[in-house]
């Protein structure tokens, strides 16, 4: 009776967004991972669908969702318990699903379970209790996880924090970028886009985007309108050099080699540059993809661009991938932030006399992006800080900063953006 295989209509989707939720909420890319897996793979493409919508729909009001069913529960339960409660909750408050399907599936997928079996009762009577109260709307606060709202407050005062932390439960538009700026006309209309500062096209469309207007023809790929500001800052040129330092998933290669530069690619996950060298196929690029640890990696040539997206906390990209904010840790920062300063000292290394670097990082977390450019500049005498000017690359005004660095917050565009902060560095001339 435990076998998913007796599960009634529709229950399977949402056994598969519990697994999901679970895999994410007990490590980094553990969805990821998840998504991949016999459970979810074995679903029809629709229920796949549906498993992904409320996956994604319950981590974005995770909080809300917990404190609610926090008032609800005396004794805390099992946690395969307190995620059936969780998606049941988010069904009927948040997915417009009628009430007492939302209850009704979610008793019959704890009676699928031996392990929550004898928790149906308390699976109904708390649903039921919660429905019947009719929650107020959340505040924007209770969306963050208190330790990561404490530090937007602190970096970005109060209504900064609220601002960012309102879009936590939107779902994201559909950003691209494509490979010829000639087509963004065209493209424009028949991908339903808006174009945006910098010329990134932002898409009304949904759904699988490998059926949208010129995917199979390579013109254009997904890649939030804030991602793509970073190479462009480099401006690079046909017949450059230049370096993707940590590129994988490999937007950013393809806007290099998109630009007619000689691009290597660079990755430690020889597994995730798969997907890049996919990609360069799929858009018709070509780029030298190596798999090593950008600090470590052995090898005397220098380059004209080099680009450094460093491994981060990633909190910036919470509108696309809410999982980001709940398997970060308040530890994180520091340790990510000294694997940051020794990239940056190994991309130093790689730029030839009077070659370019840009440093970003997809975090919201000052340590991160701010707190390393004082740091490289004292340890790198040959190297000055290039100021960023209001617009370039598609930048927004508001996140230029004093000095010329570039602070890009979720608020800074209406729809939102991913969470950035990128600096550009030139080498002294020998």
């Amino acid at each position: 009776m435990s076998s998913e295989s007796t599960l009634s209509e529709g229950l399977p989707a949402r056994a598969a967004a519990i697994e999901l939720l679970a895999a994410a909420l007990q490590r980094r890319a553990g969805a990821d991972e998840a998504q991949g897996g016999k459970t979810f793979q074995s679903l029809a493409p629709r229920d796949r669908g549906f498993a992904r919508a409320l996956f994604l729909a319950t981590l974005r009001h995770l909080g809300p969702v917990d404190r609610l069913l926090a008032a609800k529960l005396t004794r805390e339960p099992p946690e395969a318990v307190r995620h059936i409660l969780r998606i049941g909750a988010v069904q009927a408050l948040y997915m417009d699903a009628p009430p007492h399907a939302a209850v009704a599936t979610s008793v019959d997928l704890a009676d699928s379970r031996r392990e929550t079996r004898a928790f149906k009762g308390l699976v109904n009577a708390v649903l039921r209790g919660l429905l019947r109260d009719q929650p107020a709307a959340p505040a924007p606060a209770d969306f963050a996880p208190p330790w990561l709202f404490a530090r937007w407050t602190a970096a970005y005062g109060r209504e900064g924090a609220e601002a960012i932390a309102a879009l936590i439960p939107a779902e994201p538009p559909t950003d691209l970028s494509l490979k010829s700026e000639s087509d963004a006309a065209r493209l424009a209309g028949d991908l339903e886009a808006t174009v945006l500062p910098g010329g990134s096209l932002r898409s009304s469309l949904r759904g699988d985007v490998a059926g949208w207007p010129d995917y199979a023809e390579g013109s254009w790929w997904v890649q939030d309108a804030a991602a793509a500001i970073p190479a462009r800052l480099l401006h690079p040129k046909a017949g450059e050099t230049a370096l993707d330092l940590c590129a994988a998933p490999g937007g950013k290669t393809l806007q290099l080699a998109a630009a007619g530069a000689e691009v290597v690619a660079l990755d430690r996950s020889a597994a995730r540059l798969k997907r890049v060298a996919e990609n360069l196929d799929r858009m018709g690029l070509a780029a030298e993809v190596i798999a090593a640890d950008a600090a470590a990696w052995e090898d005397e040539r220098t380059f004209d661009a080099v680009l450094l997206d460093a491994p981060c906390s990633a909190t910036g990209t919470f509108r696309r991938h809410p999982d980001v904010l709940w398997a970060a840790r308040p530890g994180d920062v520091a340790a990510l932030s000294q694997t940051q300063a020794k990239l940056l000292a190994s991309a130093a290394k790689r730029m030839k006399p009077g070659g370019r670097l840009v440093y970003t990082v997809c975090s919201l977390e000052p340590e991160e992006g701010e707190g390393q450019v004082a740091a490289f500049l004292a340890a790198h005498p040959e190297m000055t800080l290039e100021p960023v000017s209001p617009g370039e690359g598609g930048a927004p005004a508001a996140s230029i900063r004093e000095d010329g660095t570039l602070r890009i917050l979720p608020l800074h565009a209406e729809g939102g953006l991913d969470g950035f902060f990128a600096a550009r560095f030139r080498r002294t001339a020998d």
